[in-house]
This record gives C-alpha cells, sequence and structure tokens, in this order.
C-alpha cells in the first residue's frame, strides 16, 4: 500500500533571509497526524523553518510543497506581539476569521464559535479581557485558538512554552496533547529539551540543516546534541524519559611554570 503523501513538505530547501543562509538542504516532511518538535540552538533556522512551512518565507532554493487547499493555523513566539495594542481576547479572534465582502462585523454564529472555543481552552469568560491583562499561559492559549478558529489541517507553533511557568508548560503540552489526539497534524519549536522535547513523540534536531529526526529515543542522544548544539552533553533515563544534563567539565591539566630565559617560574604561561 503506498502511504499516504504528507501535509507538507521541505525537498531540498535553502533560504537566506539577506544576511546568509539560515537554511542548507533541509528534507522534512510532515505526515497528517502526526506531532514534530523542532529542536535547536538560538539561531539554528526553526522560526524559519515553521515560516517556510507557513508559506510566508520562500526558499531561496529548493521546494516547499503543501497538499492544495491546505489550511495552516500559526501560533507565533509572544515577543513579536505588540501587547501595547488595545485589542480585547475576542477581538484577537474574530480578526482571524476569513474576510466576508459587505460585512466587515462578525454574526452571532461566529461570535458563538468563539465563545465555545475560548471554553473549550479554559477561556470562557475572558473574552472581553484586554490581552496584555492576561497572564502569559492565558496569551499562549489566547493565540492558539486565534489559530484554531480557521480549523486548520496543520498547526505551527513557534516557542510555544517560552517564558511561561512549569504549571503552564504542563497545560499547554496537555491541550496541544489532546489536539493531536482529536486528528490535529501539530509542528512546534522549542529549546525546552527537557520540559517539552521529551514529551514528544517526534524530533527534529536542527542547526541550519536538518542533523537528525525521529523518536526522542534516537534523536535525545549525545553524539546528536553535540552536533546540533557544539557543546557536549550527557542523557539519562528516568521513569522511561530521557533527561538531557551539561556533561560534566573537565578541567585541563596545569600548565608547567618556566623560568623566563629557559622557562622560570617568572615566565607566563603559554596558550
Amino acid at each position: 500500500m503506498t502511504a499516504p503523501a504528507p501535509l507538507a513538505e521541505l525537498q531540498g530547501v535553502c533560504c537566506d533571509l539577506g544576511d546568509g543562509l539560515v537554511l542548507r538542504d533541509v528534507d522534512l516532511a510532515i505526515p497528517a497526524r502526526t506531532f514534530t518538535g523542532i529542536v535547536g540552538p538560538s539561531g539554528a533556522g526553526k522560526t524559519t523553518l515553521l515560516r517556510t512551512l507557513l508559506g510566508s518565507v520562500r526558499p531561496t532554493a529548493g521546494r516547499a510543497v503543501r497538499r492544495p487547499r491546505l489550511r495552516v493555523g500559526y501560533v507565533p513566539q509572544v515577543e513579536a506581539v505588540d501587547w501595547t495594542f488595545p485589542v480585547t481576547v475576542a477581538e484577537v479572534l474574530t480578526m482571524a476569521r476569513p474576510a466576508r465582502r459587505g460585512r466587515p462585523w462578525s454574526d452571532a454564529g461566529e461570535r458563538r464559535a468563539v465563545a465555545d472555543l475560548l471554553d473549550r481552552l479554559g477561556l470562557g469568560g475572558l473574552a472581553g479581557r484586554h490581552l496584555r491583562a492576561l497572564s502569559g499561559g492565558q496569551q499562549q492559549r489566547v493565540f492558539l485558538a486565534r489559530a484554531l478558529l480557521g480549523h486548520p489541517d496543520l498547526l505551527l507553533l513557534d516557542e510555544p512554552t517560552s517564558g511561561v511557568d512549569v504549571r503552564t508548560r504542563h497545560e499547554l503540552l496537555h491541550l496541544l496533547g489532546e489536539l493531536h489526539s482529536a486528528g490535529h497534524t501539530i509542528v512546534l519549536s522549542t529549546h525546552d529539551l527537557n520540559g517539552v522535547a521529551t514529551h514528544l513523540p517526534r524530533l527534529v534536531a536542527l542547526n541550519g540543516s536538518v542533523v537528525a529526526a525521529g523518536a526522542p529515543a534516537a534523536v535525545l542522544v549525545p553524539e546528536v546534541l553535540e552536533a546540533t548544539y557544539g557543546a557536549p552533553f550527557e542523557v539519562l533515563v528516568h521513569a522511561g524519559l530521557r533527561l538531557v544534563v551539561d556533561a560534566p567539565h573537565t578541567p585541563r591539566a596545569p600548565h608547567r611554570h618556566r623560568h623566563a630565559a629557559d622557562g622560570g617560574p617568572d615566565a607566563v604561561p603559554g596558550p
């Protein structure tokens, strides 16, 4: 039986945003009903990869292929949001609805859909609240609700747990797990190897190019992590989960001081 075509796929993709290549020869397929985490250091190209899947960044080389009429929802990093803009929770969501000629306002059915979605995400009663008055976790849920309002086939989230506390991170991951179980295809980026990445079924290690992809047991290993982050790591396994820790520092052997003429005690140690 032939496997179904992925919802989206990057084929030999290179991206140059004006200051050199950000992505180099990236091959990545996103099958339907999968839950994928993109991990890597700052500047690795995680946001660019998501935006290429979204279609807002065009590859310099290679191809980004999406299933025809694919609906994609995108949740940006909270740092990209203008928190001074005077907008309520309900307005954030209704601005994301499809434009309808001659009727710029929402109707009763759309307002009911917004209310139902807010209730589903634990935001009931907050429709009239100003966005900047919410907690970090509530803000993330609002933008998740905005993305879900369009009934996306593919949901992309850029660092959704950045800047939230442990409890909020757990709640967001639980919510995303429920969405995945309900049939959503999800791709998220994260810098949190232990709090997020170990809980995801599929990981992609990225640093400009794809270093490794697969289950956490195949990606969260010392050799892949060192190739991705450029630093040594150790990986411990506890209760079935992998725990990534910095490798212990091994001090260099002390330099032997020499006399100045031929290396005496006043000599400056070499590099």
